[in-house]
């Protein structure tokens, strides 16, 4: 039997030029190992696609929803750490403040950027990753972003075709965005010490920064 070819992406299928506006400034780089342009997605961030490129991002307590056009081939990631507070007062609500929506935020602004660029909600197939817990002295905010995630992807009623969500462990997940696969690989070691010190720092410019912007609702 035969098996179907699969094709790598290389430099001659990235034009620059196709880069969608507003995401001209996320960081790119080669990357030699996949031979691809690849955008890099930090907390806060999202960014779609539709060209031969991967996606790349590392999460600990935070939550990435990868969404795909499977007609269009119109793909796209975002990075969030805060999903919209449930539950008791306190540590929690006092830490994220004011930027509780940014979860709900990077969800709509994910979803809004794909039709923009031609996609069609009939055709959107999801994956989602992240919230483990990483930050084990403070309250459970791994697990706040996955009932966020859980309950939003639930009320959209959109197709969930993958996710890999809890442990205590971060992720490295790679998207690409032109064929909607997605690659995962759980950190160990000294990589959790410096994602979980910057995950602190993060949380701690969330909570002074204050909510730029609405975003409009499909």
């Amino acid at each position: 039997m035969s098996v179907p070819a699969v094709h790598v992406p290389t430099g001659a299928d990235y034009d620059p030029a196709r880069v969608l506006p507003g995401f001209e400034h996320l960081r790119r780089f080669w990357d030699p190992a996949h031979a691809c342009m690849t955008v890099k997605v930090l907390p806060g961030e999202f960014y779609v696609s539709t060209q031969q490129e991967m996606i790349s991002t590392v999460l600990g307590s935070c939550v990435s929803a990868c969404i795909y056009d499977r007609q269009r081939r119109i793909g796209g990631m975002n990075h969030f750490m805060l999903p919209e507070p449930v539950g008791e007062r306190g540590a929690w609500a006092d830490t994220v403040g004011r930027a509780a929506r940014y979860g709900n935020d990077a969800m709509e602004q994910l979803i809004n950027a794909i039709f923009k660029a031609g996609g069609q909600r009939a055709d959107l197939e999801v994956k989602v990753f992240g919230g483990g817990r990483v930050l084990a002295t403070m309250t459970d905010i791994g697990r706040r972003n996955i009932d966020f995630v859980r309950r939003y992807l639930d009320a959209e009623k959109l197709d969930v075709r993958a996710s890999d969500l809890g442990d205590v462990h971060p992720r490295h997940v790679q998207f690409f965005p032109n064929t909607g696969k997605a690659r995962v690989r759980l950190l160990r070691g000294r990589t959790d010490a410096v994602l979980v010190d910057g995950e602190r720092q993060y949380l701690k410019r969330l909570a002074n920064d204050p909510i730029k912007g609405e975003v409009e609702l499909f």
